[in-house]
């Protein structure tokens, strides 16, 4: 995800949009100085949920990229209608950063029946959050990364890439 973000820069701007349930503390302190590539993520609230040190809402990043980093963290329990609101603003600061490129940093540990999550999205709710980055246009890349229900994981990605289609 990290080289695309990269090798992308050398034909437009890349926007990383990570919707794992745990914050991607790594990839925002990668870009965290950076104004070139846009990382917002959806996730937990780090004062319940791992790294608890990072993701939240004031962490806009430094220097140069200032206002190119966007955390939009959940209270535990938050529901399908809850998530689909913090999507659409999420989505909003794509859009204001006219990326080129979208680059999704996919956990399914959002699934409501997750044994490591707390949030309460259907397998079903992937193909409408697919549908909605698709509506953007943008050419996209989807790396997989959580999901500990494993006869639950499968159906969530699938519904996802049935919605970007």
């Amino acid at each position: 995800m990290l080289c695309a973000a990269h090798k992308l820069l050398h034909s437009g701007r890349p926007a990383i949009f990570d919707i794992d349930y745990h914050h991607g503390n790594g990839t925002q302190d990668i870009f965290y100085s950076s104004a070139d590539v846009l990382y917002f993520s959806l996730h937990a609230d780090p004062n319940f949920a791992f790294p608890c040190f990072s993701g939240y809402r004031n962490e806009r990043g430094q220097g140069p990229g200032r206002g190119y980093n966007a955390n939009f963290p959940l209270p535990l329990d938050t529901d399908e209608a809850g998530y689909h609101a913090a999507l659409d603003m999420a989505l909003d600061e794509v859009q204001c950063f006219a990326a080129d490129f979208l680059i999704i940093s996919l956990g399914v540990d959002t699934v409501r029946e997750d044994p490591l999550g707390g949030l309460k999205l259907s397998k079903e709710s992937f193909r409408y959050i697919g549908g909605k980055i698709g509506k953007l246009g943008l050419p996209v890349l989807v790396v997989q990364e959580g999901g500990y229900n494993l006869s639950l994981a499968g159906r969530c990605v699938a519904n996802f890439l049935e919605g970007i289609a």
